[in-house]
């Protein structure tokens, strides 16, 4: 893989530990951990083939995965990626570096209908690939293909930027929320929602 992602040189060694812990406890707990998953469910066709990037432990890939979509997850934390197959069997859940995807080489040569960076992806890359990780999830999207992705707007990634770098990697910004139940979007928001597109032509 290329640089250490933010996730391995901003947390601990016992980080994912407790990030896979962390989401087992809630999933027990009847914890709400689908709130990506319908939003992309609602913009998709029944079936369709979705990329989750920075799958993390499989929560939104599995919930989407059992609303009979095909999924595969990618994350860059092998130990996040064994507890997704572990306790979400079915997606096909893969360890790589989102700003070096490449899942035709993986085994996975088909366009996505969507894809989904959820769980601020985009603040646990490497410093200054944001643009790289959009480009390359954009490559695995069909012509017309979504992407849904959220992040804290506290995160040091501006939005200014993240629009410029989605304009960059040849996606076309369609919707904006401050939620992922798509409550409006407003300025002084702390998250964010941006809806993008591959454009067909």
């Amino acid at each position: 893989m290329g640089n250490p992602t933010r996730w391995e040189t901003e947390t601990g060694p016992e980080h994912s530990q407790w990030y896979i812990d962390r989401f087992r406890r809630l999933a027990a707990d009847g914890a709400d951990l689908a709130g990506e998953a319908r939003l992309l469910d609602a913009m998709v066709a029944p079936g369709s083939r979705i990329l989750d990037a920075g799958c993390g432990t499989g929560r939104v890939g599995a919930a989407l995965a059992a609303r009979g979509h095909a999924v595969v997850g990618v994350d860059a934390d092998p130990a996040l990626v064994e507890a997704a197959r572990a306790d979400h069997p079915g997606p096909r859940w893969l360890v790589a570096d989102l700003a070096e995807l490449d899942l035709t080489a993986a085994g996975e040569p088909e366009p996505f209908d969507a894809a989904v960076l959820a769980g601020n992806v985009l603040a646990f890359v490497a410093p200054g690939t944001e643009r790289e990780v959009l480009r390359r999830v954009a490559a695995h999207l069909r012509p017309d293909g979504v992407l849904a992705v959220g992040f804290g707007t506290d995160r040091g990634y501006p939005l200014t930027g993240f629009d410029a770098d989605a304009v960059a990697a040849g996606l076309r910004l369609e919707h904006r929320f401050a939620t992922w139940d798509l409550r409006p979007w407003r300025d002084d928001a702390d998250f964010a929602v941006t809806v993008l597109r591959r454009p067909a032509d």
